[in-house]
């Protein structure tokens, strides 16, 4: 499905409610597994929390996760430390090119036993689970958060808890405080000392619900349809001021894009103010790379330059998304430049028109792109992969008088 995207309201008014947090879900939804007495609210609606819950669920030997690279590695360390069971977990091709090396031999210094059915260090991979009673990994700190997410989430059910010692610089650090902040609302015991993790071992949790917040992530477009539409004020559900998602940062960064956000209960207002100073931005998205794409995209719009270091990890998503960035802006008549770990944009007043995205099986490229139909009309290549974490996204532009319509 190709989507031509553009509008001629330039001024945007309306209160968008967004789906819960995929991140929030899929780690509580891997806790509910392990503590069924625990209910779940407000869980994500997106393809990848539901494919996690499909595979907690079944009794599959072959779980499927597709584009899913959180539940890849959750569910690993999940089926990991299921003592009797086996299990061949497999995904999308782009999948297949994923690493899991770093978290399968972290697994194996638990006792784990896990082979490759293909090439070595990528799935589809084979788990044998066991009961783990060893306690002690050591991890290289600069990878993906979500390998060290993995193995704290099961770390209360090893028979005696998990002492993790991360090497070197940690990145991602608000996602690991989150994935902690969870265990802690469910009282399970944890420390954080310098780069040193321990999880304790617990039984059992009392009955609880667990609200999940809306996806921070998910706002991120929004900040940009504010920051590029001529006037605007946009009210978002249900969001806390004081969130555990790394990605509310966006607040302080969007100031400095001429957005101003208020709280009221779970209501977050974004503003766009008058007679701002734009200038060139550098932002260092170490903690917050997801949203360097929609952070891009605000900058062309706007006619400024800016300069995002603290990439590293996006090479190793749905897509190499610094290289996709590079292509797509280029398409547009920007003048870009990408490293390993790092995105410079020039600022211009050009945006080509009529500009066919193509999204690479990657959701957060489309929905990136999309708030630049305020300034041209953009055509989105493949645009249902938002399902991947927004399904309601493009119904949710139309509610705010963009036209939506497919090629």
């Amino acid at each position: 499905m190709n989507l031509l995207l553009q509008t001629n309201h330039k001024n945007l008014q309306g209160q968008i409610a967004v789906t819960g947090s995929k991140s929030e879900t899929n780690r509580l939804l891997l806790l509910k597994a392990l503590f069924p007495n625990i209910t779940l609210a407000n869980t994500s609606n997106s393809d990848d929390s539901e494919v996690m819950q499909k595979a907690l669920v079944g009794n599959d030997e072959i779980v499927d996760i597709h584009h899913a690279g959180t539940a890849m590695r959750f569910l690993t360390a999940y089926f990991a430390v299921n003592a009797d069971r086996e299990v061949v977990m497999t995904g999308s091709s782009r999948m297949q090119e994923r690493p899991i090396k770093i978290l399968v031999e972290a697994l194996a210094q638990l006792g784990v036993e896990i082979s490759y059915e293909k090439e070595e260090g990528y799935p589809p991979i084979r788990i044998k689970g066991k009961k783990v009673t060893a306690s002690k990994v050591n991890l290289a700190a600069n990878v993906s958060s979500q390998y060290i997410s993995a193995l704290l989430l099961v770390a209360s059910k090893l028979e005696n808890g998990l002492e993790l010692t991360l090497e070197g610089e940690i990145t991602s650090i608000p996602y690991i405080k989150m994935t902690l902040a969870l265990l802690k609302d469910l009282d399970i015991q944890t420390s954080f000392e310098g780069n040193v993790i321990k999880v304790f071992p617990k039984e059992a949790v009392e009955s609880k619900e667990m609200v999940v917040e809306s996806d921070w992530s998910s706002a991120s477009y929004f900040f940009s349809l504010v920051a590029l539409a001529d006037t605007a004020s946009i009210t978002l559900t249900s969001y806390k001021e004081n969130s555990l998602q790394g990605d509310s940062e966006l607040v302080s960064l969007y100031e400095k894009l001429g957005i101003k956000t208020t709280f009221d209960g779970n209501k977050m207002t974004l503003v766009k103010q008058e007679n701002f100073n734009y200038q060139t931005v550098n932002f260092e998205l170490n903690n917050t790379p997801d949203i360097a794409q929609t952070i891009v995209v605000t900058c062309l719009g706007l006619g400024i330059g800016c300069h995002l270091t603290g990439l590293h990890t996006l090479k190793i998503k749905e897509t190499d998304r610094l290289e996709a960035l590079r292509i797509e802006l280029t398409k547009l008549g920007a003048a870009i430049s990408v490293t390993n770990d790092s995105l410079t944009l020039n600022a211009s007043q050009n945006i080509n028109h009529n500009v066919r995205i193509a999204t690479y099986n990657d959701h957060r490229m489309a929905m990136a792109f999309a708030p630049l139909a305020l300034k041209v009309p953009i055509i989105i290549d493949d645009a249902e992969v938002v399902s991947k974490s927004y399904p309601d996204f493009w119904n949710d532009l139309k509610a705010l008088k963009f036209e939506v319509s497919e090629l």
